[in-house]
């Protein structure tokens, strides 16, 4: 009885939508004035009083009200009670609660515009009922079809057996979420269902795709018919979520109403035409003789089962079962309308609801139904609650373990949940008992919903993240979720594959689709191989695209690629290893079938002899990338495809930041510096004489946080390159051969005990760090004989062919720096330039390198992520407009605070994650708070927020918050500038998207160093430079043809030094900094300092205003005369002139590009 209400209420439900389609009309036209009277309403209501006003309010508007006392404090009602109490227990702040409500507003469909498609569909409606029947003809005879359309399926074998005809459908009726009311924007399609009429099918049709080709014939004529007609814009053919046996059509409006609505025409059966039981999924419909187009064997009993195929014709017989449970689910249940529009949205911004085994907005609603009818939903439940509760399920049930159903009568010829769970990976049954919601998609796929509901959860739980953003408005592109990718290009050699996997019976069951037949056995391969190097392997979703009705439909082989994703688990993805089973063991045959030659016999430490297999991997570089040598030998192996097929997306960017390839990585040759810099601390440590003993010694050099973009490399001067000075014994490069290699001086903060023998004046204290440093290179030498260089603000100890620069600091240095002495006698502190200095250098920097330091030990893809971003940033020519350190931040912000995503395990993901955050982050309206060592509670990130907004405009243009500098920046303080931040994000943004553009496809020229190439169009003067003169010149991005001798020997030369190398000599760096004194107020300059061979001149605007004559500002001006008198501008001239007097030898020319500078 209840089902018969059910069907009986949408029956009411849909005669009142048809009756409503009559109005529609009128309505329209009534509309236009409809609007201008409530314009005059809502004028005319200013000079109304105000109980008037409330009145005749509409409820839609809100309008200024002035309530009385009672009314402002009378008690809440219930409604409002439940409100606040919902508020409180399940949202952070009432901000998601109504970030969530304007969302829904946004995405739902408004009244207007659905009275406009209504009409559209009783059009529609009419001109269907009223196609032209036509002769029957056998299936295979086509010829009554005209030229202007093609048949939208495969008609590969094309013979069949049966009889063909139209008739107009018997039935029409919208199906699916329009009518349900839960189709979101921007794409709004309606679903209609056009029952076929019994007449013109067999009870046969079953078998061998009869039942598809006559409803694709079915569809061709009706698309002929309907594209000569004027109302519509465009008429297309397309498969329904890309799988290939089920064409539909697309028609839409002609003119305006172009985009406002898809109809999607689903030519179905009669439900009752044919009986669900022959649709088991253990029985066959499709012949293997007929599908190889051979005779039919005697006897048949052993046709293996097609439950794809027959769930694709089942989906068609239960579509009105579907529209009525859903709508019986739906009544007096709102929540349930808004969590479905919140679960699409979700769904679309992760890629996940579009293509062949999608997870669909159809599949979430029937969720939210079965969770309803499992009373883990009940009516009275918010869409907020309703999509909790989705992600709660989904997070803790596999469904591809154990399926759910939705079936509850007690029908004998239904097949079991095991039945289906042995035909298909996934398993959701309808409310039929027959049908496989989720037959499409593949285990790995819903391991990844499954993932993405797990971090959803995370989210919605974290207080400190915004929930609204990270889940609902934030992209979630394969290429940015993944750590590698990979993609399989020319996808017809996979029928190689299914030939030497034996997958006969998979491609009967998926008609011929090779794609689709092999992915899962893909999977498993990929899965096992890989192991417990992943989290996860997911797949991009194939997807075709429609076609016109007058073009052959897409072709298997038509499709482009198909991309694999994997999230790389970082503790054992880099292992060289792979230990199988011990020899004698049962399991290691089958290991050596799996592996193939690779496998090999090994004795172990513990004295086991086992099958194992061994990846080359010389550095940390070679061994991130051991998953491509396992899914190339892998697929070479088991699926026959060449290498050629396959493009892995993992390490392309490795080359911008390595100088050559070699056995040292730039990972091994940080931890050579670091080595080194332990055993000084030791000495330093460990030093006899000093007077006072060492309490701390701290590396503060990037390299010590393994974020140098290049780490130096030892040095052993060739002395033919360099002149001896006589007075101070040094070395100094010599003029006539090319600039020497540049030795980094790596600074190194060394704290002294507190002692009342350190003196109270900041000069005296100066004295005594200098008599320190002479102490310590006497020391060093003395007790371990090495070189070292004193001055008086630092000691330079050359050591292993790197140079530390030493400096001594006291820890009150700073608190005395800041004493003023009033005119009163009084001390007084305040922060002083030399005082901030002091404390940035000894305090902030040193902690700052040792809690980075500490991240990349957790996180490996640390390193990486920061050195692309920093090699981005110097290669844009900006590496002098923002700090080292605030990039080293920006870049642990993505492993601190990783949201919606894992942190990343490969420094390609991480950079391009980078350019995501620099290019999307709220820089004007929000501070970036990087949570090192957890040390701010979730508690204080409001607070944090709150004193930023208040005190805005004292802070800089990017705000970056840490637990030891809650509200200064200090690391952002001077720079970037407004300007530079916005050539930041711009530059970003576009890098971002030309780089996704080229890792996702594998047929483009992958030229991967054009974003590390900078734009030059907005400079107003390139100079160029001889790369002689460069000392850092192989470094540039693209690797010079023509290299320099640099003056250096071979690690392995015999050679004692007594000398030290000289110590940061960039001949580039010193005319740089030589330009912008002399002409910084003219214009700003920049330069690439990792191999640039161009210095960008950018004139200052302001400059060029005529300024009144004066002797104290002649500099590189003339004078002219104008109507005002003399007056005085920049001589550009004679200033282009200077650059190459200035930077005679190193300066090959100066080029002008613009006349900005003609006033």
């Amino acid at each position: 009885m209840k089902r018969k209400r059910n069907k009986t209420d949408l029956q009411a439900a849909e005669q009142q939508n048809l009756k409503d389609l009559g109005k529609l009309q009128d309505d329209e036209n009534n509309g236009a004035d409809d609007e201008e009277e409530d314009e005059k309403d809502k004028n005319s209501g200013k000079k109304r009083n105000v109980m008037k006003e409330k009145q005749t309010t509409d409820a839609g508007v809100i309008g200024t009200l002035k309530l009385s006392k009672r009314e402002l404090y009378k008690p809440p009602t219930n409604e409002e009670l439940n409100q606040l109490k919902e508020t409180e227990n399940l949202f952070h702040s009432t901000l998601l609660r109504m970030q969530i409500e304007e969302l829904l507003k946004e995405v739902k469909l408004k009244e207007k515009k659905r009275k406009a498609i209504d009409v559209f569909l009783h059009e529609v409606n009419n001109l269907l009922s009223n196609t032209p029947e036509t002769k029957q003809v056998n299936v295979t005879d086509q010829s009554w079809l005209p030229k202007d359309v093609k048949v939208p399926f495969l008609q590969v074998p094309y013979s069949i057996k049966g009889k063909f005809h139209f008739l107009p459908p018997a039935s029409i009726k919208v199906i699916g979420s329009y009518l349900l009311g839960t189709c979101i924007k921007p794409e709004i399609n309606v679903d209609v269902a056009v029952t076929m009429p019994a007449e013109i099918l067999q009870a046969k049709d079953n078998l061998n795709q009869r039942y598809l080709r006559k409803r694709a014939l079915y569809l061709a004529h009706i698309a002929f018919h309907l594209s000569k007609n004027e109302l519509f814009g465009c008429v297309k053919f397309g498969y329904f979520n890309s799988n290939h046996l089920k064409p539909i059509l697309y028609i839409s409006p002609r003119g305006k109403n172009e985009k406002l609505v898809t109809v999607r025409l689903h030519p179905c059966a009669p439900a009752s035409f044919f009986k669900l039981s022959r649709f088991h999924p253990s029985r066959n419909n499709i012949r293997a003789s007929w599908f190889l187009e051979q005779e039919s064997a005697q006897g048949g009993n052993d046709e293996p089962p097609t439950p794809h195929y027959n769930n694709t014709i089942l989906i068609d017989l239960v579509m009105e079962q579907h529209l009525h449970f859903l709508f019986n689910a739906a009544t007096d249940f709102p929540g349930m309308k808004d969590g479905i529009g919140i679960l699409k949205v979700w769904l679309h911004q992760r890629e996940l609801s579009k293509g062949y085994g999608c997870f669909s907005g159809f599949l979430a609603s029937m969720l939210v139904a079965y969770l309803l009818s499992k009373r883990k939903l009940n009516k009275m439940m918010s869409g907020y609650q309703v999509l909790r509760n989705v992600l709660q399920f989904l997070a803790v049930t596999d469904l591809s373990q154990n399926g759910i159903s939705l079936f509850q009568d007690t029908d004998d010829s239904a097949p079991s949940l095991a039945d289906f769970q042995q035909a298909f990976e996934v398993v959701f049954v309808d409310p039929s008992g027959f049908v496989n919601l989720c037959a499409e998609m593949t285990a790995s796929k819903y391991k990844q919903v499954q993932y993405e509901a797990q971090k959803s959860m995370e989210i919605l739980d974290n207080k400190a993240v915004d929930g609204f953003e990270m889940l609902l408005m934030t992209p979630k592109h394969l290429i940015q979720t993944f750590d590698h990718v990979f993609h399989l290009k020319n996808l017809v050699k996979l029928q190689e594959g299914c030939k030497k996997m034996k997958l006969l019976n998979e491609l009967i069951d998926h008609g011929g689709n090779y794609t689709v037949a092999i992915l899962p056995h893909l999977l498993s391969i990929l899965t096992r191989g890989l192991g417990q190097r992943i989290h996860l392997l997911s797949h991009s979703l194939l997807q075709t695209s429609e076609w016109p009705i007058n073009a052959d439909p897409p072709k298997h082989k038509d499709a482009r690629h198909l991309s694999f994703g994997f999230l790389l688990n970082p503790e054992f993805s880099t292992n060289v290893l792979e230990k199988g089973p011990q020899a004698d063991s049962p399991e290691a045959a089958e290991f050596r079938d799996f592996w193939g030659e690779n496998s090999e016999l090994r004795r172990f430490q513990d004295g086991s002899i086992c099958e194992a297999v061994l990846w080359q991997g010389d550095n940390m570089c070679d061994r991130r990338l051991i998953p491509e040598q396992i899914v190339k030998h892998l697929l070479q192996l088991h699926v026959d495809l060449p290498k050629s097929s396959l493009w892995y997306v993992g390490g392309l960017l490795d080359s911008v930041i390595e100088v050559e390839k070699g056995p040292a990585g730039s990972e091994e040759k940080t931890i050579s510096v670091v080595q080194s810099y332990d055993d000084l601390s030791r000495k330093l440590w460990n030093l006899n004489g000093l007077p006072l003993t060492v309490t701390s010694v701290q590396g503060t050099h990037p390299v010590f946080r393994y974020t140098e973009i290049f780490p130096p490399v030892p040095v052993k001067p060739d002395f033919s390159y360099y002149v001896k000075e006589k007075n101070s014994k040094c070395l100094l490069p010599s003029g006539d051969k090319p600039c020497s290699v540049y030795v980094p001086a790596l600074k190194v903060i060394c704290h002294m005990e507190g002692s009342g023998k350190w003196p109270q004046n900041k000069d005296a204290i100066q004295r005594v760090k200098a008599a320190f440093h002479i102490r310590l290179a006497d020391l060093l030498h003395q007790q371990h004989q090495l070189t070292s260089q004193p001055s008086a603000t630092h000691v330079d100890v050359y050591k292993d062919g790197y140079v530390f620069r030493v400096q001594v600091a006291y820890h009150r240095e700073a608190l005395i720096l800041k004493e003023i002495q009033t005119p009163d006698g009084m001390l007084k502190y305040r922060d002083t330039e030399e005082s901030l200095q002091v404390e940035l250098e000894t305090l902030h920097l040193p902690y700052l390198t040792s809690t980075l330091h500490g991240l990349q030990q957790q996180q490996s893809a640390y390193s990486g992520t920061c050195r692309l971003a920093k090699r981005w940033i110097c290669a844009q020519l900006l590496s002098n407009d923002i700090g080292e350190e605030s990039i080293d931040l920006l870049a642990a912000y993505l492993f601190m605070q990783p949201t919606p995503y894992s942190p990343p395990a490969s420094p390609q993901t991480g950079f391009l994650r980078f350019l995501n955050l620099l290019s999307t982050f709220d820089w004007k309206n929000n501070p970036l708070i990087v949570n090192l060592n957890g040390d701010i509670k979730e508690i204080e990130y409001a607070e944090i927020k709150n004193d930023f907004v208040a005190t805005r405009t004292q802070h800089p243009v990017m705000f970056i918050a840490t637990p030891n500098d809650r509200r200064t920046s200090i690391w952002t303080k001077g720079q970037p500038s407004a300007p530079i931040l916005q050539r930041l994000l711009e530059l970003a943004s576009q890098s971002l998207r030309t780089l996704e553009r080229q890792l996702m496809d594998p047929l483009d020229n992958h030229d991967l160093k054009m974003i590390f190439r900078p734009p030059l169009d907005i400079y107003d003067v390139i100079i160029h430079l001889n790369p002689k003169h460069i000392p850092r010149h192989l470094e540039a991005v693209d690797k010079p043809k023509i290299t320099y001798s640099r003056g250096t020997l071979r690690n392995d030369a015999a050679v004692k030094f007594f000398k030290m190398p000289v110590v940061d000599y960039d001949p580039v760096q010193c005319y740089l900094r030589e330009l912008r004194s002399a002409f910084g107020e003219f214009a700003l300059f920049f330069c690439d300092a990792h191999g640039g061979s161009l210095i960008a001149v950018l004139w200052k605007p302001q400059a060029f205003t005529p300024q009144p004559f004066k002797t104290s500002h002649i500099n590189a001006k003339m004078l002219e005369t104008k109507a005002n008198g003399l007056q005085m501008v920049p001589n550009v001239e004679a200033i282009m002139e200077d650059f190459e007097i200035l930077g005679a030898g190193l300066v090959k020319s100066v080029e002008a590009r613009t006349e900005k500078w003609k006033i």
